[in-house]
């Protein structure tokens, strides 16, 4: 959104962010994140299912809360979109959002890459949608890491673990993990020796996980978790794990926070949190 017609302080003013789904677990550590952070402010939350008209953190009022998207957008006039909501809302939220010129900032699991092509036709010249399986920095790391040791192991095994209300399995995380590993064990041209669902006993369909080309994968669900993943390389002799481990949702604020900051300088769709780490 312009920032024409601003006025006073010579500093620049505050980004403007509209919290999508704020009365979820994640909405709610961004609106916390968003408050405390140099240079945005939370301008206000949207989520249907919510009955408040404002948002309050300790009782204090932070910013007014809406049931309707069109109605957040015109009063409130975000520069950002952050939305943490369903995968069957967010493509309407983020299409809303693109038209009314907002940039978008998404960690909504479960929408797969045709949908986001899609989305991404309506940020044009003047906006961008940003996308990231995983807003943690640290498992950004480890998906770099593993995408160096697909290079060299043939076998190789993903799990992933997370909490009991996750609603889609395998995570974003896990995919984008497979599939990378996936196009650099076919250029290094690897193959893997380890059984596939052929070796599964009758009645225990699924005991070798999902699969993404040869690399397999497993989806963990259990209280005590918030998200974790392990990826397991083996070769004759010898394994490499390299594992991942959120311990609360506050490991994914800096990445949230960072894509904020640099969604204004991209156009058009772009995904994951490495494009924006070395801007």
């Amino acid at each position: 959104m312009s920032n024409e017609g601003y006025t006073g302080s010579t500093e620049p003013r505050p980004l403007k962010v509209l919290v999508s789904g704020w009365k979820g677990n994640m909405g709610q550590e961004t609106v916390r994140a968003v408050l405390d952070a140099d240079g945005m402010c939370v301008a206000g939350g949207y989520d249907p299912k919510a009955t408040q008209t404002e948002i309050t953190l300790g009782g204090q009022h932070v910013a007014p809360a809406f049931i309707e998207l069109d109605q957040a957008i015109s009063a409130v006039q975000p520069d950002v979109l952050v939305d943490f909501s369903l995968p069957v809302a967010a493509p309407e939220n983020i299409k809303t959002a693109l038209e009314h010129r907002v940039d978008c900032v998404v960690g909504t699991s479960g929408l797969d890459h045709a949908t986001l092509e899609r989305l991404g036709t309506y940020a044009k010249n003047e906006t961008a949608l940003f996308v990231a399986p995983n807003f943690s920095i640290g498992a950004v790391v480890m998906m770099m890491a593993a995408a160096q040791a697909a290079k060299y192991f043939p076998d190789v095994e993903v799990l992933e673990f997370h909490h009991n209300a996750k609603a889609d399995a395998p995570s974003a995380t896990a995919i984008a993990t497979a599939r990378t590993i996936a196009r650099l064990r076919a250029e290094q041209d690897l193959a893997t020796a380890a059984p596939g669902p052929e070796a599964e006993l009758i009645d225990f369909a699924g005991s070798r996980g999902a699969a993404l080309g040869d690399v397999r994968l497993h989806s963990i669900r259990s209280d005590g978790f918030v998200a974790a993943q392990e990826v397991i390389f083996g070769s004759p002799g010898q394994t490499l794990t390299i594992r991942h481990d959120s311990i609360n949702r506050s490991a994914f604020m800096p990445g949230v926070l960072l894509a904020i900051r640099k969604v204004g300088q991209l156009r058009g769709l772009i995904i994951g949190l490495e494009e924006l780490m070395n801007l």
